[in-house]
């Protein structure tokens, strides 16, 4: 049986590459998937271009809509709400609305990209604010997922509880976890500990029977595994990510400047080096890439704004899994069981 077709738009001229990055990944997406065709809203001379240096133009996967402007990294999101209504990132959105196309992937302005997706796809019933989310590596092979990651800064109990419900259902879906083990980021596992919005959507968490709530967890188990979807506020959940990545980064420049410094130390990486290399691979963020705006009528996966072509890559594979695994449409079936039950 053949796999449906399945066709996404691509915000081309987003991030701190665009072309550069996303027509290469554009390239290894369909070649990975023959059943893929892919939109690509930008500059077409740009691109044309690019697509021919590739021997890739014209190709039966591939079309081009034009944009008169671009969301530039330095936006502010209002801003770009108002006058950006002809770039790459307006024009991926709104085929996803008309239904044109089943997700868009963009690399683009963050802030710029959450206000347009809200503006232009609107909330799933029982949604009040949409959520980033992203699978991270986890000590038990699993990823976990996390979220909020910056979409939505302040969030009360029921915010919480809407992400918890969304997490979930992601987990189950994205990675086959059964009845996954949902958390709340917090700083102490104690029922004393945290706010009041953290301790009411603990109470929330408690009472519903459809989730396998597990109670608090700290920042220093996110990577542990002792839960499959970890919840918290955007301010919270964008802090931990970033730190998490600076700590991976910072181990592995010292490794790096100690294996330099010392001969024995770079024989012994010599001789390591297999495993190290297998390890990175497991932690390298490329291969984590594409955070998910969950939440809304249509799927939003937004690449980091510095991505390789083998992150940009990935994010187009998280929108692949999302349309085959009909992620919205699972959410707001959850999210009206959960909200009849609460009732």
């Amino acid at each position: 049986m053949q796999p449906l077709k399945i066709k996404l738009a691509l915000d081309m001229m987003g991030g701190d590459h665009g072309p550069l990055t996303t027509i290469p990944a554009a390239l290894a997406a369909i070649a990975e998937f023959p059943h893929l065709e892919l939109v690509l809203c930008g500059d077409p001379l740009l691109l044309e271009q690019q697509l021919v240096f590739y021997n890739s133009f014209p190709h039966p996967q591939l079309c081009v809509v034009a944009s008169s402007n671009d969301v530039a990294m330095a936006d502010k999101p209002s801003v770009a709400l108002r006058n950006k209504r002809e770039s790459s990132m307006r024009r991926a959105l709104d085929l996803v609305e008309q239904g044109t196309v089943q997700a868009c992937v963009s690399a683009g302005n963050t802030g710029a990209l959450i206000a347009m997706a809200h503006y232009v796809l609107k909330m799933l019933n029982g949604v009040e604010r949409p959520a980033l989310i992203s699978g991270l590596p986890s000590c038990k092979g699993n990823p976990v997922y996390m979220l909020d990651l910056g979409a939505t800064v302040n969030c009360d109990a029921d915010t919480l509880f809407q992400f918890a419900v969304m997490g979930a259902v992601m987990a189950e879906e994205v990675v086959g976890i059964r009845f996954p083990k949902v958390a709340l980021l917090n700083m102490g596992e104690e029922e004393i500990k945290g706010s009041d919005q953290i301790k009411r959507a603990s109470q929330l968490l408690t009472s519903c029977n459809d989730i396998n709530y597990i109670g608090y967890i700290e920042g220093d188990d996110i990577f542990s595994g002792k839960a499959d979807v970890i919840v918290c506020d955007g301010f919270v959940g964008n802090v931990a990510l970033k730190t998490c990545e600076g700590v991976a980064k910072l181990i592995l420049r010292r490794f790096e400047s100690s294996m330099r410094q010392r001969m024995s130390a770079q024989l012994f990486g010599w001789l390591l080096k297999p495993f190290i290399k297998s390890l990175y691979q497991g932690v390298n963020p490329d291969h984590y890439n594409g955070a998910s705006l969950i939440g809304l009528r249509g799927i939003v996966v937004k690449s980091h704004g510095n991505a390789t072509k083998d992150a940009f890559l990935s994010a187009i594979r998280q929108a692949v899994c999302e349309v085959e695994r009909q992620v919205p449409a699972k959410i707001k079936d959850r999210l009206e069981h959960v909200l009849i039950d609460k009732a």
